[in-house]
Order: C-alpha cells, then structure tokens, then sequence
C-alpha cells in the first residue's frame, strides 16, 4: 500500500477559533472527546466516542453490502476527531474491501490534530487507518493504492463552513453513507435546517443511507419531507436505553427495500410517528444557506407560537416519557 502525493494542501478555515477553546474529556470506554466553549457542547456522549461511532454509525451502516467489486460513497458531515470515519474504515475487511471514496466536511482542523496528537487515540486503529487521518492532517486529502491492478481509493477533505462546502462537491456524486454529526440542533440550528438536510437527502444514492445521533421530531420530520423513509437508532453499549438514540434515513429503492427491523434499529413507534405531529416538528430554515443561529432559532420560534399543532410538552403528558438531559438530541 502507498500514499500518492494530493492535488491540493488544506487551508485552515477563516476565524482564529471557530469552535472555541476545546477541552479534552475523558468518556466511560476510555476513549478522547473535546469540549466546544462555543457550542457549549461535548463532542460525544460521556459514554464513550468509540462507543457512540460504532452503535450509530458502523453497524446500521451494514458494511458487508459491500463487497470487493463495488464501491462505498462516503460523506462524514463534521468529521470532528475523525472517530466516526476510523471506525467505519477500520470496519472493512482487510481483504475484499469496496473501494473507498471518502469526502469530509469540517469547520475547525483542531479536533483531528489534537486527536492524532493523542496516543491513546492513535492504538486504537490500524496503520491503514492512521495513514489515511494523517494525509488528510498534513495534505487534506489522500490517495491509496493497493496494488497495480486496483482501483484508486482517496479521501478529500473541506474545511470551512460545511453549506458552503457541500456546494464544491463533484455533481452527480451520490454517497452510499452520510455520516451525519453536527453538534445539537438547539447549538447549531444551521447545519439541522430543512435546506441543508434536503440537500444531504438529494446526495443520497439510491438505498443510501444518512445515519445521525439526532432523535429530533424537527430533523427526523425535514428528512422524511425530502423522501427519506425513517428508523429509530439503538443505544450504545453502556449507554442509557431511551425511546430513541439517534435516526436512520434511507432513500427508498424498491429492488432493496430497508428492512423495518435490522443490526442497530427498530421502526419507528407510535409515539416516534406522533412526536412528528407536535410543535417540535417544525424544521429549522435557512433560505439563503448562510443565516446565523439567533436568527434562524428566532425564525422557527416564531413559526411554532403560530402553528396549530399540537405542543410537545401534551405529547410527552401523554406518553409519559422519561426524557433525558442529554444536550444533542
């Protein structure tokens, strides 16, 4: 295997520190995660980063669909410490692997350097995997090559605000996976707009699949609104069991159709469909791609003191639901 020399190096984002100061946190599995101050969030559940990348993104991704002669489209939305997209390449099978094609998006190159200063965070992948963060650190891209014969697998990094990113990405380039990671809606309404998510849903290949930590009624409803059919993500292991952890949207294919029950989802329950007729099903919207949050929290709040639909707080009355405290959901 060897690493062919990139197009082009990366350039930092405009804005000293997009994220804020970062603080490391230690989680329940052992493994690193950061603190935003600007986001006044942590970058993963206290059950572990590890954890939480595979339980919600590696295993509903169902990687054995690919085998050695197709390929896997991957586009991780805020690659953060890089812990989603490791596990899923650490996932693929050292032999008869798909072709990798792998596009990020990242606002601040501060998580991955800090990640890939981390020893511990360095054991827990493969060299295969390590070369790949490392080119994309150093050169925002890389370029693989197995053996003469095969197929060129690369990745391609974005750095800047991820809606204007999504905009440079190849056209007609449809993804089998998007991993989707932002922080909360509630810190960071404008990567949960019903926009930006309609165009993550148009990215989709047929039977591709966006997977997320988020259990909104408002982004589960934007989803569903631009033809996605919906799931309900399990928790973790060592996670708190909940009604939901996180959404599987998969567009629909009739010669594979997504099965209701699968490794690491359940369909949607009753009360699951019935949070998407309350008040927080009101999505989140940024016309012009380039709103800040106040004023795109201030434009859905206005929106849901004028609906009819019923309020949240009589949904959750009625379900008796045992809410969690959790920030991103």
């Amino acid at each position: 295997m060897s690493l062919n020399g990139c197009a082009a190096e990366a350039e930092e984002p405009s804005g000293a520190h997009p994220l804020g100061t970062l603080r490391a946190l230690a989680t329940a599995d052992g493994s690193l995660s950061l603190h935003s101050s600007h986001f006044e969030e942590a970058f993963h559940s206290s059950a572990g980063a590890l954890a939480e990348a595979k339980a919600k993104f590696v295993t509903p991704a169902e990687l054995q669909r690919f085998d050695g002669d197709s390929q896997l489209r991957v586009l991780d939305v805020c690659v953060g410490l890089g812990y989603n997209s490791a596990a899923l390449m650490d996932a693929l099978p050292r032999a008869g692997q798909p072709t990798l094609h792998w596009w990020g998006l990242e606002l601040d190159p501060r998580p991955l350097n800090l990640a890939l200063s981390d020893e511990g965070f360095r054991k827990m992948w493969s060299s295969r995997v390590l070369n790949r963060l490392d080119a994309l650190q150093e050169l925002g891209c890389w370029n693989e090559v197995s053996r003469a014969d095969a197929p060129l697998c690369q990745g391609q990094m974005l750095w800047g605000d991820a809606r204007t990113q999504l905009k440079l990405l190849p056209q007609g380039l449809q993804f089998d996976l998007v991993l989707m990671d932002a922080f909360s809606p509630s810190h960071c309404p404008e990567l949960w707009s019903e926009e930006f998510l309609g165009t993550l849903a148009q990215r989709l290949a047929p039977a591709g699949r966006l997977l997320t930590y988020s259990r909104a009624a408002a982004i589960r409803g934007s989803l569903q609104r631009a033809g996605l059919e919906l799931r309900s993500l399990l928790p973790a292991p060592g996670q708190r069991k909940e009604w939901s952890s996180g959404t599987l949207a998969s567009r629909p294919d009739t010669g594979r159709p997504l099965p209701n029950h699968g490794p690491g989802w359940n369909p949607l329950s009753p009360m699951e469909k019935e949070h998407l007729l309350t008040r927080a099903a009101i999505p989140y919207r940024d016309p012009s791609g380039r709103d800040n949050a106040a004023s795109i929290q201030q434009r859905r709040q206005q929106e849901q003191q004028h609906c009819e639909l019923e309020s949240t707080s009589s949904w959750q009355r009625r379900w008796v639901l045992p809410f969690s405290q959790s920030k991103k959901i």
